[in-house]
């Protein structure tokens, strides 16, 4: 069974389910998914996210605001903590930093990211944290904060090792999408094989970041399995085995506090 630690599925096209999304959930069911975690981006689209998968009690959540987001409601930690206590939500993000896409003066992103921490750490649950060309400064947040008294992930991991190691201590989980099985993520393969076996997740990030042999094409949670088999291939394994271990790893991060 595998896990998709990271996905947004109020986003994904469902042509191919015939527009329904309770056939999409059977067919990733059918093909051995045995959970997929729905990440919040924005506070306007999360309730209608929420919504569409309150019915499977296999599909949790998060609530949290994405660092690129400029245009809707930046949330208070108050509110982040009213909206995160629900049993359904069982992470706070994804948060983070990015200065990729955003420019100029960035200290808004900066109180947000702190923000998400700062509601975490009130209701105990793990943060997912997005970081892009930021590191040194997502590190020194995640440290000011005391962020490590909750830990969390770093999703959609794309820096390298050096950076791998400050998430580790800081009781933080590394995770690998797609982008891991691009040829030129050499980086991001060298951090897949060093990273500790009980510390890692994998992910599609869907519908974005298809791995190969579907790179540049819609994602969907069903390619978390390339994902596998690639990070068993780095690490000389079975897929079977990062299947077990990625699966304990979810559960020890979200579940076992």
């Amino acid at each position: 069974m595998l896990i998709d630690s990271h996905c947004h599925l109020d986003r994904i096209d469902l042509t191919p389910y015939d527009g329904n999304f309770k056939n999409f959930v059977v067919a990733t069911q059918e093909q051995q998914i045995s959970s997929m975690l729905c990440i919040s981006i924005d506070w306007e689209s999360y309730p209608a996210m929420y919504r569409l998968v309150e019915p499977f009690d296999h599909i949790p959540v998060t609530v949290g605001v994405h660092p690129n987001v400029q245009d809707g409601h930046d949330p208070s930690v108050a509110e982040l903590v009213e909206l995160g206590r629900d049993a359904k939500v069982i992470g706070i993000g994804e948060t983070g930093l990015d200065y990729f896409r955003s420019e100029g003066d960035l200290q808004w992103q900066h109180q947000r990211f702190r923000n998400h921490i700062r509601a975490a750490k009130l209701i105990n649950k793990p943060l997912i944290v997005h970081t892009r060309e930021a590191a040194d400064d997502t590190i020194r947040i995640l440290q000011e904060e005391g962020a490590d008294a909750v830990g969390g992930v770093i999703h959609c991991f794309t820096e390298d090792w050096a950076m791998a190691e400050k998430a580790l201590a800081l009781n933080f989980y590394i995770s690998f999408s797609g982008i891991v099985t691009f040829k030129n993520a050499q980086q991001i393969q060298e951090t897949a094989q060093k990273v500790p076996t009980d510390r890692f997740l994998i992910e599609t990030d869907s519908p974005y970041l298809a791995p190969v042999p579907f790179r540049g094409k819609h994602n969907y949670p069903l390619y978390v399995r390339y994902v596998a088999e690639f990070i068993a291939q780095l690490r000389d394994t079975s897929v079977e085995q990062i299947a077990e271990q990625s699966t304990l790893n979810f559960q020890s991060l979200f579940y076992n506090r």
